[in-house]
């Protein structure tokens, strides 16, 4: 089962009343998306032509790639990664770190490249995050990572593409 069926076989954020005390203790973020930036909407049928079929499943039905699978993890050259559905600028290189996760983190992120919702696929709150054009998942951001932001964006290496300076 899919992550975005299962939030609505649970009801969308029902069980956040439940867990309010884990709720309060991940990152409450308020993005907004950068002025100017237009939306793309394409159909399932346009996506599905743009992307692979590993990708489809994690930009646009919400799924995880297993931790150490992706190269981008291990990505040290100086450069730029892009939302692999849209090309937007999503984090720099400067902004990577190792979290020793197995998944491409970043502290920081391309202000009002990136929107964030509330996600209880797990039963216990997360935030998650995606890209403020096409809205394709990117990943979860959690409040353990290092100054000065102490953020981690933990992202999915299918969904991004690495531009090197």
């Amino acid at each position: 089962m899919k992550r975005r069926h299962f939030l609505g076989v649970l009801g969308g954020g029902s069980l956040a009343g439940l867990l309010p005390g884990l709720a309060a203790a991940r990152p409450k973020l308020d993005l907004s998306r950068a002025e100017g930036l237009e939306v793309l909407k394409l159909s399932e049928a346009e996506w599905r032509e743009r992307l692979s079929d590993k990708q489809f499943e994690i930009l646009r039905e919400g799924g995880t790639e297993p931790a150490f699978s992706s190269p981008l993890d291990k990505e040290t050259r100086e450069g730029e990664y892009r939302c692999a559905g849209c090309d937007l600028l999503l984090f720099t290189s400067d902004m990577k770190y190792d979290s020793g996760t197995g998944w491409p983190s970043f502290f920081d992120h391309v202000e009002g490249h990136l929107l964030t919702e509330r996600d209880f696929v797990l039963l216990i709150p997360r935030t998650e995050y995606h890209c403020a054009r096409c809205g394709g998942h990117q990943g979860h951001v959690f409040d353990d990572g290092p100054e000065p932001t102490g953020l981690r964006w933990c992202n999915n290496g299918l969904a991004l593409t690495f531009v090197p300076a």
